[in-house]
């Protein structure tokens, strides 16, 4: 039998597994936790991952240095300041049939590599594929998502329903704390704070639950493939 005869006698022949396309920034580490749970998930259901990591042309100091500089960032992002990232690699031009895209609110907006990546990359990268966001955040993400979605549909692309993470910490505490660190400081060393801000960014549990998350999308995909 020839392999043409056997093509169509095997339907699995050109069957691949799903490939999905992580894009992420993180600067605090609290997207990347989020991006390896899902990393995690998703290979755990078969699907081929790709981790593409935006590296800022200019260093970003974490923490910052001063209170002035933490508020210089804090009014600069509130204004969209983009912040230019290195070059992708070659494989984020390559065929997928989902990419995620990743990153911090920062000032009630995408973080600014993630603004710089859109300008630069999504016409082409995101045209006539599904994008997926997840954000990590404090409580402030609709306005962030909104704009995201907007330029998402720009570039020719088909937002899903986001994934949103916040920080399991209640207000104010939340905004404080978050503060004190960006600043270098502990605020689990303040004695009227430790009680209130039991940690800074995301618990296990939420970790646990966007794997989980991961497992179910991925076997979505290889459904869907399954189906064609």
């Amino acid at each position: 039998m020839n392999r043409t005869e056997n093509n169509a006698k095997s339907p699995q022949w050109e069957k691949h597994a799903p490939r999905v396309l992580i894009i992420f920034y993180s600067l605090s580490r609290q997207t990347r936790k989020l991006v390896r749970a899902v990393e995690a998930g998703l290979k755990e259901s078969g699907v081929e991952v790709v981790v593409e990591k935006l590296v800022t042309e200019k260093q970003i100091k974490f923490p910052f240095e001063s209170f002035l500089q933490t508020v210089y960032m804090m009014l600069v992002t509130f204004f969209r300041k983009r912040m230019p990232v290195n070059a992708l690699s070659p494989a984020a031009s390559q065929e997928y049939d989902l990419i995620i895209l990743a990153g911090p609110t920062w000032s009630f907006n995408p973080c600014g590599p993630i603004l710089s990546f859109l300008d630069s990359y999504c016409m082409k990268i995101f045209p006539g594929r599904k994008v997926l966001p997840v954000v990590s955040c404090r409580r402030y993400w609709k306005y962030h998502v909104s704009y995201l979605n907007k330029r998402i549909r720009k570039c020719g692309g088909t937002p899903m329903e986001p994934w949103i993470f916040n920080h399991p910490v209640p207000e104010p505490w939340n905004t404080i704390g978050l503060f004190l660190t960006l600043m270098g400081k502990n605020p689990r060393r303040i004695a009227i704070l430790k009680k209130f801000y039991t940690r800074y960014g995301h618990s296990n549990r939420q970790l646990e639950e966007i794997q989980k998350r991961a497992r179910e999308l991925g076997s979505s995909l290889l459904n869907q493939l399954d189906n064609h």
